[in-house]
């Protein structure tokens, strides 16, 4: 069965709807999976947003979701780590470089658009020489920066909005976001497992 960790800043607004949706909706295609989510910045055992809680019962999700910490054991213990921005993408590898090959973005599992993921895993590449380099205290050479600024600018944001300190309607418009990317997710892993 595969495991799967969404990852946000306090695993009190984006994870946990996307843990509760994915929940839900897997079990409504029948596939089998384990979903949990994990905050970055996250304290042990705060309950979710009003909000997000609200979002949530709109959408017939009654899970009891409380915040977790990321942590060694809940990044080795699966098999899959979502998390729901770019920075918490790098926050997972920088801290737990071996869990490089399975950590990607929500939206960037979702795509499926093979020129732009080439662009995308070229740009994580130059993000690693660059954290390297700084740590040895060198610079990122002349080509390499130049490529890292032209990915930049050229590869789409694969953040969801963070609806944190927001009103409902925000809460409503980021698990929206959510669930368009878990649909596409779940479309690729039906695929996945057909072939």
């Amino acid at each position: 069965m595969l495991r799967i960790l969404f990852v946000c800043t306090g695993n009190t607004c984006r994870s946990p709807m996307a843990e509760g949706i994915l929940r839900k909706l897997a079990e409504e295609r029948g596939i089998e999976l384990e979903v949990e989510s994990a905050g970055v910045s996250a304290a042990e055992g705060v309950p979710i947003s009003r909000h997000a809680e609200a979002v949530l019962r709109d959408h017939d999700i009654n899970d009891h979701i409380t915040s977790l910490p990321l942590r060694h054991d809940n990044v080795t213990s699966t098999d899959l780590i979502l998390t729901l921005t770019q920075s918490h993408k790098q926050h997972v590898i920088r801290n737990f470089p071996q869990a490089m090959g399975k950590v990607y973005t929500l939206k960037e599992y979702a795509e499926d658009d093979e020129v732009v993921l080439r662009e995308l895993q070229e740009l994580d590449s130059l993000y690693a020489t660059w954290a390297m380099n700084k740590a040895l205290g060198q610079e990122l050479d002349h080509q390499d920066r130049e490529r890292l600024i032209e990915l930049q600018q050229r590869v789409p944001s694969f953040d969801i909005s963070d609806p944190f300190g927001g009103s409902r309607e925000d809460y409503e418009v980021t698990a929206a976001e959510i669930r368009t990317a878990i649909d596409r997710m779940l479309d690729k892993l039906q695929h996945e497992q057909s072939s």
